[in-house]
């Protein structure tokens, strides 16, 4: 029998019945129940519930150790009663009845709790990484950018595509933001830039004959941070293709994209057309008023100047005039609004900078407003 473990934390079923079995993990809870002591192993794969009895020689020292606790235990798999059967998890049919227990690493008292989800400040959960790395939704998070990038992989390959690691220490190279700077030991004085992007490297590659380049490239930027980049480095799948059009780019991505996202998305369809659907830019300024529309937003803006081109309102008719637009969004259940609502958004308006907000209402095929 293996010395620590002879299956994992989350393997063990119903076939496993009547199997000795060894397991090592963390102490993720314990209940003394009418004597009986029930201990929740934990390790990467899952959790098992393990009963340890009176007689057990280590059954007091069980008591007394503290959550998170690194132990063995030897046992027998059995079924659980079908009132205790845990629908919830994996193991949930089958427990172990402990006659061994070693333990391997005694916790002390924990800064913060790895059960749950607490809300703790942000400088003791990084002081204390290990411990906040052992949280549920963080291990899922580090598992699935394991997956994703694994998937991003087997994809790309078959697009045609090779994988090639850039150099780190390089040059200084004209990018968006400062360079992150490492001293020569070799040459005093002179210093190393960490790559922002590796744009040279990989035009480098495409001259020097290599078709098709990706990598999940490491990007090091001197810069606040973001929303979406965390600050100072970002990980970005790169790519280079020589002698191709705009339309092999978007056929070669595209399902590399819709199949990751499609993948961990739990069945969703990313793309219910079939294809990334392809705006012009003009479109996308006229209709979203921006060239990366968020297309989950319903609100579409409209051309109307033909409309107000001869309508008698004379400020729009002088705007008309003078070559410009009148453009409207809808606003969707807003006919029976009280005029102070519309007040309330000419003077938002005004605060951020506007001349005002024109309005018109609609309400059983009648229109309303000051302009109308």
């Amino acid at each position: 029998m293996h010395l620590y473990r002879t299956h994992t934390c989350g393997e063990l079923r119903q076939s496993h019945v009547d199997e000795t079995v060894r397991l090592s993990g963390w102490v993720h809870r314990k209940r003394d129940h009418g004597g009986l002591l029930f201990v929740d192993l934990r390790d990467h794969y899952g959790l098992t519930q393990c009963v340890v009895t009176p007689s057990n020689e280590n059954f007091e020292r069980l008591e007394r150790i503290r959550v998170e606790s690194v132990i063995t235990v030897e046992g027998k798999v059995v079924s659980r009663d079908s009132e205790t059967v845990n629908a919830n998890l994996p193991t949930g049919e089958i427990e172990v009845q402990v006659s061994t227990v070693e333990i391997q690493s005694e916790a002390a008292e924990l800064p913060l709790p790895v059960f749950g989800e607490p809300d703790y400040p942000e400088e003791i959960r990084l002081k204390h990484r290990y411990l906040d790395l052992r949280r549920e939704t963080l291990h899922k998070n580090m598992v699935l950018r394991s997956q994703v990038i694994t998937s991003l992989r087997r994809r790309m390959v078959d697009q045609g595509f090779t994988e090639y690691q850039t150099p780190i220490l390089t040059a200084s190279s004209p990018e968006g933001a400062r360079d992150f700077l490492v001293p020569s030991r070799l040459h005093p004085g002179q210093f190393y830039a960490l790559p922002q992007a590796p744009q040279q490297f990989k035009q480098l590659l495409m001259v020097s004959g290599f078709d098709r380049y990706f990598q999940i490239a490491p990007c090091f930027r001197d810069e606040d941070a973001r929303a979406d980049r965390s600050p100072g480095e970002f990980y970005q799948l790169d790519i280079e293709m020589a002698f191709v059009s705009q339309e092999d780019v978007f056929q070669a991505i595209e399902p590399v994209l819709a199949g990751v996202f499609e993948e961990f998305s739990g069945g969703k369809s990313v793309t219910p057309a079939g294809e990334f659907p392809r705006i012009p830019y003009a479109e996308a300024m006229l209709k979203y008023g921006s060239d990366k529309p968020d297309l989950r937003n319903p609100l579409i803006i409209s051309d109307v100047t033909s409309h107000f081109e001869t309508s008698g309102f004379g400020l729009f008719e002088k705007i008309v005039g003078g070559g410009g637009r009148v453009r409207v969004i809808p606003a969707p259940n807003t006919e029976g609004k009280s005029r102070k609502f519309f007040d309330d958004m000419n003077d938002w308006a005004r605060r951020e900078g506007f001349a005002g907000l024109g309005y018109v209402t609609r309400k059983g095929g009648e229109f309303g407003g000051p302009i109308a």
